[in-house]
């Protein structure tokens, strides 16, 4: 089991106590709930049971397949003399009387996989199961039940922020997140896959580091050549995972793609008023739940610019596979099965790797605050823009802005050696922190930071930054 170790953890002490648990798993699709619970109770599942994709099934018939698929898990945890039933009350039931023959006094672990998917329209889900959980579960000291999903606005409207008879009831709440650099390369070494830490660095600008698809990785390859073997060949492994990904998720799949697509035309992202405005659409239910979706499945985040107020919060992309998908699968032209490496020193390649890096960047702060030195200081994070007027304006990538009086300034360069500033650089860099300095209050003090692959190289000018971080320190 690669990573996971803080989840496995949490998991295991709520198996060891003793009283009844309701836990919630969830995450972005493909991001490895179901085998971080496989992987961990292996074989002392009591009972578990995933719920069929409505995106797979006639809708008219969708909840009798749903019983039907339910009846089947039953029996073959060992259910017998029931007919099947037919309805979401009748079918927990039946579950809580298998789970009552079944019973030694031993903890029991009841699974429920895409446990979203089980809910369809008018099928009394909800209720049947909120039943099932108040009326018998919530009192068996020895019961633990794991309901997993990837639809996440499902999981914390209906169950984990649910304001109707299930308020408050979920016992405990593990969002997986995608793996880090140094999560992927463990899983890259696991696998056999030997690249170096800057393309590993680059797998993540492009999959998120998400095990899913690192497992598609394959070994004797060079990056590029699996790039081309995962996103360009014929039968490419994840041509049409994009499209999967809002239809398995989403009830709305359209106004939702919609708003990815939208936001991934400009890194900083932009605000609701902006997105309604560009759409065409309604400023009211549609977009909030739209937006709210997104935010809960880990695909968008929502931040204020620095120098901004509240009111002007963006809405920015950060799914880096769908950034990917968006800027060189989709569209493309012709049918060059080895695009990556054909183009891979092109202009439009390294242009990406910078705004990527940059993302992958906002995606380890933590890392970045351990190498600075201060990760026990509270901080809020954003890029920074100033539109220029007598003199020229600029952009800064990225300022953690500390509640210690400190500012860090910084620079985000992907390189494939050393970082060189020259004269002109060096000046840049002292008009950007004049600039930024009138934006701050006196008693702040600004400390320049250079966030590079290889490191810096020293010459009279290198001086500017105070402190440097590689791609070294991300892996940590």
């Amino acid at each position: 089991m690669i990573g996971r170790k803080k989840e496995i953890a949490e998991l295991e002490e709520l198996y060891a106590g003793k009283r009844a648990q309701l836990v919630a798993v969830y995450g972005r699709r493909r991001v490895g709930k179901t085998h971080l619970i496989e992987q961990t109770f292996r074989s002392r599942f009591a009972f578990r049971h995933a719920g069929l994709s409505p995106a797979d099934n006639d809708k008219q018939g969708i909840l009798k397949a749903q019983l039907s698929h339910f009846y089947q898990s039953l029996k073959s945890f060992g259910l017998v003399g029931e007919g099947c039933p037919s309805t979401w009350l009748d079918a927990f039931y039946l579950l809580q009387r298998l789970l009552e023959e079944k019973d030694q006094g031993t903890r029991q672990v009841v699974f429920l996989d895409e446990l979203p998917w089980m809910d369809t329209p008018r099928s009394g889900f909800i209720r049947a199961f909120e039943g099932f959980w108040n009326n018998w579960g919530a009192h068996r000291e020895n019961l633990m039940v794991i309901v997993c999903g990837s639809a996440n606005a499902w999981m914390l409207d209906k169950l984990i922020n649910n304001h109707g008879g299930l308020y408050g009831r979920v016992t405990y709440e593990i969002k997986l997140s995608p793996f880090t650099l140094g999560e992927c390369e463990e899983f890259l070494k696991e696998s056999g896959v030997m690249i170096s830490r800057y393309d590993i660095a680059q797998s993540h600008m492009i999959v998120g580091g998400i095990p899913f698809y690192l497992q598609y990785f394959k070994k004797g390859l060079s990056l590029v050549q699996n790039i081309d073997a995962l996103f360009f060949e014929k039968d490419a492994k994840l041509r049409f995972e994009y499209d999967r990904l809002f239809s398995s998720v989403f009830s709305h799949p359209v106004p939702v793609r919609a708003v990815v697509e939208f936001l991934a035309t400009k890194n900083a992202g932009y605000t609701r008023k902006e997105i309604v405005e560009k759409l065409g659409i309604h400023d009211g239910g549609t977009i909030t739940n739209s937006l709210n979706a997104l935010l809960a499945s880990d695909f968008i985040v929502k931040y204020v610019p620095f120098g901004m107020s509240g009111k002007q919060e963006h809405y920015k992309l950060t799914d880096s596979f769908c950034l990917f998908y968006l800027r060189f699968v989709r569209d493309r032209q012709g049918t060059d099965e080895d695009f990556w490496t054909h183009n891979v020193k092109s202009q439009q390649i390294v242009s990406w790797r910078g705004i990527a890096f940059e993302n992958l960047c906002f995606q380890h702060i933590r890392q970045i605050k351990s190498a600075l030195g201060i990760s026990g200081v509270s901080s809020r994070q954003s890029a920074w823009s100033k539109r220029g007027d007598d003199r020229e304006g600029t952009q800064i990538d990225l300022l953690i802005d500390r509640n210690d009086n400190v500012l860090n300034m910084c620079e985000i360069k992907f390189y494939g050696d050393e970082f060189v500033v020259d004269k002109a650089y060096y000046y840049t860099m002292m008009h950007r922190q004049e600039l930024l300095s009138n934006e701050v209050s006196k008693k702040t003090a600004i400390h320049s930071t250079l966030i590079t692959t290889f490191g810096l190289t020293y010459n009279e000018y290198s001086g500017i930054f105070s402190k440097v971080i590689t791609l070294e320190d991300l892996f940590i």
